[in-house]
């Protein structure tokens, strides 16, 4: 076992290998613009882009001319959520989405509201789900999108995104999802999910930075936005700017690999997920799980260990690599807005520590992980004037 171990697989995720292996010929002999179209340079950058977006769509039950790439998650969600609002702004000027979203939602969502949109942010129970009668409830006559993340960045938790896709097709609602967290860890297919915008990033399945997509739904119905960026009308007009060629194909043997290998995967970075949270329970007192028990993504474990301070327990195992929440918001002093909306206290809240298990973590790494964690928490709890509470988490 080498030092330091990795458990932040859902800030980041190191490129598998054998998507460097096929991203690499786009840098040196396949390195032509995806956008000539009259030499054979420029022609074989498009072929290699062409199998790239098959390999995304086939992944989530798309077809290949709805996949839009664009350079990550981040920007996808903007150009679903004001291409959508721009678009439909003659016909309506209220969104629905929920307190718990990424903050790359948000933010495009508070800056809507300044623009004159109306925004319902629905609350969340306490493992993280929303009410899908609650979202039913919000729609008007004016409402023009909904907006649910698939899986939660910070405790996991997955929405029941068919049930809501039911909900806005039959009120006929434009529906989007920011499946980041999801993609390549659990099953995603967007006709079974009913929604006509999907956002995605390649770092989060070992693939590059700054590649991603968006998926726009074709027909049944047609999903109609406005683009954000101008300049050339690639990506069918939706995404100005010349394709990311290296980024495109990384993304796409990314997915590729995780349709071949992702239900396997999931069952053993599960089984390790268990034996984390089970060997710190059983060490230490007070420590509690934030969201649910079942229902949320195989390698997430999000604990709170009361009468600790996340940023001291984190400093007392730097040679474990964790986080006490989004790594977008991770300069933000305040408790997470995850863990409020689900009413854990502020206190355990800045108690609180994310673990991401991914692809190459070990068991090994996991016995050292729990024993490291227990030994320093109990230390940090002896100099601390503070006593756990007693009582074993669940």
């Amino acid at each position: 076992m080498k030092l330091p171990i990795y458990l932040d697989h859902h800030a980041t995720t190191p490129v598998d290998p054998r998507v460097l292996e096929a991203m690499l010929p786009t840098f040196t002999t396949v390195f032509g613009n995806a956008a000539s179209k009259t030499h054979s340079f420029g022609w074989q950058a498009a072929e290699a882009v062409d199998r790239a977006r098959a390999e995304v769509a086939t992944l989530i039950g798309a077809q290949p001319k709805e996949i839009v790439f664009t350079s990550g998650a981040t920007e996808s969600n903007n150009l679903a959520i004001q291409g959508a609002a721009e678009h439909f702004r003659e016909r309506g000027d209220h969104v629905i989405s929920v307190a718990t979203e990424h903050s790359s939602v948000l933010d495009v969502l508070k800056v809507l509201e300044a623009n004159g949109l109306r925004i319902t942010l629905l609350p969340v129970d306490a493992a993280g789900l929303v009410d899908p009668a609650a979202v039913r409830a919000a729609i008007t006559d004016r409402t023009i999108l909904i907006t649910v993340m698939a899986a939660n960045n910070e405790i996991g938790t997955l929405a029941p995104m068919a049930e809501l896709g039911r909900i806005a097709r039959e009120r006929g609602v434009l529906f989007h999802t920011d499946a980041t967290q999801a993609i390549g860890k659990v099953p995603v297919n967007v006709e079974e999910w009913g929604v006509g915008l999907l956002s995605l990033s390649a770092h989060k399945l070992y693939g590059p930075k700054g590649a991603g997509a968006l998926y726009v739904r074709s027909q049944n119905p047609r999903a109609r936005i406005q683009p954000q960026m101008h300049g050339g009308g690639h990506e069918r007009g939706l995404r100005s700017g010349t394709v990311n060629v290296p980024g495109a194909v990384g993304l796409g043997r990314a997915c590729a690999i995780a349709r071949e290998e992702m239900e396997a995967e999931a069952r053993r970075v599960q089984g390790l997920r268990d034996r984390l949270e089970r060997g710190l329970m059983e060490r230490l007192e007070g420590v509690t799980r934030n969201g649910p028990p079942g229902r949320r993504l195989p390698g997430n474990a999000n604990l709170a260990f009361a009468g600790v301070e996340g940023e001291a327990l984190m400093m007392g195992i730097k040679e474990i690599a964790v986080s006490s929440g989004s790594a977008c918001t991770s300069a933000n002093p305040e408790p997470s807005h995850v863990l409020k909306a689900i009413g854990v206290r502020p206190e355990l809240s800045r108690s609180s520590i994310r673990f991401g298990l991914g692809r190459w973590t070990t068991g090994e790494e996991i016995d050292f992980t729990i024993e490291r964690v227990a030994t320093v928490v109990t230390k940090l709890r002896q100099l601390s004037p503070v006593r756990a509470p007693a009582g074993r988490g669940a």
